[in-house]
């Protein structure tokens, strides 16, 4: 018996060791001996152990995002108020006049914010022109018309242009002409009629002052088909003038004036009269002849809607940056939700300084001394502001310069609140430094992040390793468990086997 005993034994326990070998080296998953999810377990107690400062992380993180998404709201409607500023801020800018001529085929005209409101009678004798001087006509283009030097004056300039034989012919002395880099102010061109070709030289500037003078020199003598000079009577003018340099004459309220050019800026202060051609006349018959031509009206008048528009423009981009603080600070009870930026000091400062210059109130006798004279009120119920039409007209029409005072100038409204943005929005400004420290803010928690997921998976992998200990122990367990368990069965069945075999019988 203890012999059949001790061979099933050995038997067994081989098998067992054979097992527990083969098992232990089997488990290459984690929760194989243990029947547990060690992954899912591993996990849920690494994100309880982060769950403190990752929530703390994600919620500066979170923050942060909102002040910097919220400033930058605040800076855009900022940025916008400033660009209306800019058209009301300045007596230049926000001033503005209409000037009207009667008669358009005679003269238009432009006001500059110098300008005076007024009523003015223009009448145009001659516009002012420039020298036109033709040759006589030749064959064409080609025709060869000599060689030597051509000495062109306009006015108190002088060139002298060499020809050669290259650049003999009527086209090549236009461009020689032309190109020449000390041309004095003059273009040449080629005309072709029936009856041939001819060159025609323009004086580039109008006024009896840039009249132009040919003259030639040297050569074969050819170029004496191109000389105009009427001052020298020793020499033949060869060259046609059709149009002589002359001034524009014209009338300012029946006073003669004077021009060199068709563009007038000295006649009337802050005003830009442009000559378009000579007024109507008529001839008396009396000895001598009288002509009289027929005037314009002239009109100065402010542009009251350029004014306008700019003025409603500031009160726009005024109230859509107090809209943006009140969201922005606000806390809204049915929602329970309060602003980004509920409580910043910065935003309370800013719109504290900006009530204060609202509420200016300018010591003067004009009538307008304040937003309120140009029909701008505060809304009581919403913080913003309201503007009358018929109130703002009726100042504007009243008195211009008073509301460029009021709003633009060294202490204008509009200029205080400009130089109040700028603090705020320029480079290394309030906003600027803010956002700074925002971003540096975002960059510390990406940094604690990083850190945070560096433990974190130190901590998984130190769980991991005890749960695969742990596992690799109880797979063990098991495989001992195997082991007695068929041990136990092995000698139950041998001792059962060893009764019968001795004929020993149970009565």
């Amino acid at each position: 018996m203890t012999s059949a005993v001790s061979g099933t034994s050995s038997t067994t326990s081989s098998a067992a060791a054979t097992t527990a070998a083969s098992g232990g080296a089997a488990i290459t998953s984690t929760g194989i001996g243990s029947g547990l999810d060690v992954t899912a377990i591993v996990s849920e107690l690494t994100s309880a152990f982060g769950a403190g400062q990752q929530d703390q992380l994600t919620s500066q993180e979170t923050s942060l995002d909102s002040q910097v998404s919220a400033f930058g709201t605040f800076t855009s409607s900022l940025d916008a108020l400033q660009t209306a500023l800019a058209a009301v801020d300045t007596t230049t800018t926000l001033a503005g006049f209409d000037a009207t001529v009667g008669d358009t085929s005679i003269a238009s005209a432009s006001a500059s914010s110098t300008a005076v409101a007024g009523t003015y009678s223009l009448a145009v004798q001659n516009l002012a022109t420039s020298t036109t001087l033709t040759s006589a006509a030749v064959t064409n283009p080609t025709t060869t018309i000599g060689t030597g030097n051509l000495t062109i004056n306009v006015g108190t300039a002088s060139a002298t242009i060499a020809i050669s034989s290259s650049d003999n012919t009527l086209a090549g002395i236009a461009a020689a002409i032309n190109g020449a880099a000390n041309n004095p102010g003059v273009s040449a061109s080629i005309i072709t009629t029936t009856d041939g070709s001819r060159l025609v030289l323009t004086g580039t500037e109008t006024g009896a002052s840039n009249a132009v003078t040919v003259t030639e020199s040297g050569g074969d003598g050819g170029l004496s088909a191109l000389v105009y000079d009427p001052s020298d009577t020793t020499v033949t003018s060869t060259l046609t003038q059709s149009t002589a340099a002359a001034d524009a004459n014209f009338t300012i309220n029946g006073y003669a004036a004077t021009s060199a050019n068709n563009s007038v800026t000295a006649a009337i202060s802050g005003v830009t009269i442009n000559l378009l051609s000579a007024s109507a006349s008529t001839t008396s018959t009396a000895t001598p002849p009288v002509t009289t031509y027929t005037p314009t009206t002239l009109t100065i008048a402010p542009d009251t809607t350029t004014a306008t528009t700019s003025i409603n423009n500031f009160v726009s981009a005024l109230n859509s940056t107090l809209s943006t603080i009140a969201t922005l600070t606000d806390y809204d009870a049915s929602t329970e939700t309060a602003g980004a930026l509920q409580g910043n000091a910065t935003l309370q400062s800013f719109g504290n300084q900006l009530g204060e210059i609202l509420d200016t109130v300018r010591s003067g006798t004009t009538g307008i001394n304040s937003l309120s004279d140009l029909g701008i009120t505060a809304d009581a119920n919403t913080g913003t502001y309201d503007s009358s039409a018929s109130t703002l007209s009726s100042a504007l029409t009243g008195s211009l310069s008073a509301v460029e005072s009021l709003l633009g100038g060294t202490n204008g409204i509009a200029t205080k609140i400009n130089a109040l943005v700028t603090q705020y929005t320029q480079a290394g400004g309030i906003l600027a430094s803010i956002n700074d420290g925002l971003e540096t803010g975002l960059t510390n928690v990406t940094t604690q992040q990083t850190q945070l997921n560096a433990e974190l998976a130190t901590y998984s992998a130190t769980l991991t390793t005890q749960y695969n200990a742990m596992d690799t122990a109880v797979a063990s367990l098991k495989e001992t468990q195997t082991y007695l368990t068929a041990e136990f069965n092995a000698s139950a069945t041998s001792s059962s086997t060893s009764s019968l075999s001795s004929g020993t019988t149970s009565t």
